[in-house]
């Protein structure tokens, strides 16, 4: 009995020494994800600590209704700091969503009202010339801190940008209405048509976010652009959107190619961000 012990009082020491450091790890890693989940943990952490909860998952789970509650007071708060949230409930407007409630639950769903009011004017004129149509938002920015990254986004950290999915037809021809090619509509890549302009060919950068993740691509099924409701929503984005203050749109050069599309806002997003033939980013000024 006494030799048990002695070999599992190294390991305990070991185990102990090394929960601040994972603590530690995880504070990071929930703030880099969620902008706030990193104090929530730490105030998981303090509430156990008084409350003498010592069983296994008494931690996971006070993190969860914490956040939970956090989530909600940020929403609150969120506009003293000039950003609003998007609801992935669909309370925005019957035309304009986001597109996964993943979106909301990390916090990536917070805009400046000026674009939250872009978002919607696009997605309600859609909807006239397009009845029905529903328009998707993707990741947007986190709901306080500016110049806080969101990851892997390049410059998604003012409130002033915004992802917006694009318009699919299945293999049967017909629009599939509030639906994208992957289930976060990331991802799922147009390529580009015999002839036309391909961005960044033959580069080899050694420090880019431009990932074609080929692996990815035959799990998404085989749906296209559709291509009506794409170029009216690049066309008002270019047009009345700048009443709104749409400064620049960036996408894939052959995607507007395609679409007959050719002005000064909408834009080639450059070699070392993330592909952008998978979604349409937009930004106010």
């Amino acid at each position: 009995m006494r030799r048990a012990y002695d070999l599992a009082l190294p390991v305990w020491r070991l185990n102990m020494t090394w929960r601040p450091a994972l603590h530690f790890i995880v504070v990071i890693m929930l703030t880099l994800l969620t902008e706030i989940g990193g104090v929530i943990w730490l105030l998981a952490l303090g509430v156990r600590a008084i409350a003498g909860w010592h069983r296994r998952g008494a931690l996971v789970l006070l993190f969860v209704l914490l956040y939970g509650i956090g989530t909600v007071i940020t929403q609150q708060i969120a506009p003293l700091f000039g950003r609003v949230p998007l609801s992935c409930l669909g309370g925005d407007s019957v035309s304009f969503s986001v597109r996964s409630p993943l979106f909301c639950a990390l916090n990536r769903n917070y805009v400046t009202p000026d674009l939250k009011s872009a978002a919607i004017a696009l997605a309600a004129h859609m909807q006239k010339i397009f009845p029905g149509t529903q328009t998707l938002a993707l990741d947007a920015n986190f709901p306080f801190i500016n110049s806080f990254p969101l990851m892997p986004h390049l410059s998604h950290n003012d409130g002033r940008k915004l992802d917006i999915a694009f318009y699919y037809k299945g293999e049967d021809g017909l629009f599939r209405n509030g639906e994208t090619r992957s289930p976060i509509g990331y991802f799922a890549f147009e390529q580009p048509l015999p002839g036309s302009p391909r961005s960044c060919a033959g580069r080899r950068d050694w420090l880019t976010l431009r990932w074609d993740l080929a692996f990815l691509q035959p799990l998404f099924p085989d749906w296209h652009l559709e291509e009506r409701r794409m170029t009216e929503a690049l066309s008002w984005l270019s047009g009345e959107g700048r009443t709104y203050g749409i400064e620049k749109g960036f996408i894939e050069p052959h995607i507007p190619a395609r679409l007959g599309i050719a002005n000064e806002t909408i834009r080639f997003q450059g070699c070392r961000a993330a592909r952008h033939d998978d979604h349409i980013h937009i930004q106010v000024r």
